[in-house]
């Protein structure tokens, strides 16, 4: 079957994301979803094992988002947020609140999930600026972390591993340190902000899993060591949820695993549960009175276009209906076992060096960097959409994936491993 005529006429002038123009495979045409699946222009269909990078929580076309979305374009698809308000994004804002722990009580839109780090970063930054604290424009993140593609956020990825690397030297420099995982490096980390702690506005972390960077695992107490060192050292805690929130790592957010309480957070992904973008960096109280000011250049002076587009807060609304029945956990539950059931006897395949789960996300990590292009063809081949990165072969499937089609993806990626 030839490729559909909107592909063939429209490829020249289409500059895809992630990959070498010149010399990468052309994409698969999807003309339609359903449920965790994808319908290809000829006829075939892929179990997506990534969510379309973990957006769709709920599996696409989820008839309950969709009929909110027809309700709402009909009504108001788009109006400007400057001077103006409309129900579903007060709406939005208020339920997140609640959903939220501690203090965690004024949301600002945005689109994606980039922009909502960088709008945190610019927070943090004037928090300081406001509270009549000079020197502080520094931030502090970590080795493997991966927060955006955006400028600002690419100096917050880790400049050796991440995909940023032909930038260094060109971009303001942040603080990289290793996480605090034992005694050692908590000394480590102390003492680096003992010394340079007078320069650094806030400590950047993705809460229990390093997305992007390699699905990098840590435990709940790394957290709680964050939130010590930070308030012992007078510098905010920013938790990027944009992989990790709504359910991905087994409850709601990660942050809920460690009891502990960012002063800002950012949301994005499958807030919207795969249907549009949005996002948000949600700040705790201290922080929003330090704006709180009858001097206009104290204010936060940010305003994307289509933040808190209303049929984007629309989704959300809906997304989070379901999130409220609590479906979502047992699948989570049930993703979880079998991924890791199924993923097990990829530990005995060449050149594997570590299998691991968190919640709705199975990775098999390699000792060497995989060939993206070549393995997207073989899973595709065995009906399964898997796109690796890095080191890692990974699934981060919709939660309501059937064990037949999870079956299939566990086992497509078992045969491409070799060990079965």
């Amino acid at each position: 079957m030839s490729d559909p005529l909107w592909l063939t006429e429209g490829a020249p002038h289409v500059w895809r994301p992630y990959c070498q123009m010149k010399t990468a495979r052309p994409p698969l045409p999807v003309v339609a979803t359903r449920g965790s699946r994808l319908i290809l222009a000829d006829g075939r269909e892929l179990v997506d094992g990534l969510a379309s990078w973990w957006t769709a929580c709920h599996g696409y076309n989820h008839p309950h988002i969709v009929e909110a979305l027809r309700r709402q374009i009909d009504t108001m698809p788009h109006v400007m947020f400057g001077g103006l308000a409309h129900e579903p994004a007060y709406r939005l804002a208020e339920r997140l609140v609640r959903l939220l722990p501690g203090d965690l009580d004024h949301v600002f839109f945005a689109e994606s999930g980039s922009v909502a780090v960088e709008i945190a970063m610019k927070m943090a930054l004037q928090h300081q600026i406001n509270r009549g604290v000079s020197g502080r424009t520094r931030f502090l993140a970590f080795r493997g972390g991966y927060h955006g593609d955006t400028l600002a956020t690419m100096t917050v990825c880790d400049p050796e591993e991440g995909m940023h690397s032909l930038f260094a030297g060109v971009m303001p420099t942040q603080v990289i340190a290793d996480l605090p995982l034992d005694l050692a490096s908590e000394a480590a980390l102390d003492a680096l902000l003992a010394a340079q702690g007078h320069e650094i506005a806030a400590i950047l972390v993705e809460p229990l899993i390093q997305g992007a960077g390699g699905m990098l695992a840590h435990p709940p107490e790394v957290l709680r060591t964050l939130r010590r060192l930070a308030d012992k050292h007078g510098v905010l805690l920013i938790f990027d949820e944009i992989f990790t929130g709504f359910g991905r790592t087994g409850s709601l957010f990660a942050m809920q695993a460690a009891g502990v309480e960012p002063d800002i957070v950012t949301l994005s992904k499958a807030l919207t549960g795969g249907t549009l973008p949005l996002s948000a960096a949600v700040a705790r109280r201290h922080v929003f009175e330090a704006f709180w000011s009858d001097d206009p250049q104290a204010a936060l002076m940010h305003g994307p276009t289509y933040m808190a587009n209303p049929l984007a807060c629309a989704a959300a609304n809906a997304s989070l209906d379901l999130f409220e029945d609590r479906a979502w956990a047992g699948n989570v539950a049930r993703l979880s076992a079998n991924l890791a059931e199924g993923l097990a006897p990829c530990r005995g395949g060449e050149g594997v060096v570590d299998v691991r789960t968190m919640g709705a996300i199975g990775v098999v990590e390699f000792a060497e960097p995989v060939a993206v292009s070549d393995l997207c063809a073989r899973f595709a081949a065995l009906g399964a959409w898997i796109r690796p990165m890095g080191k890692v072969v990974y699934l981060t499937p919709a939660f309501t994936t059937p064990d037949e089609d999870l079956a299939l993806l566990t086992r497509a990626v078992r045969q491409v491993v070799g060990v079965d």
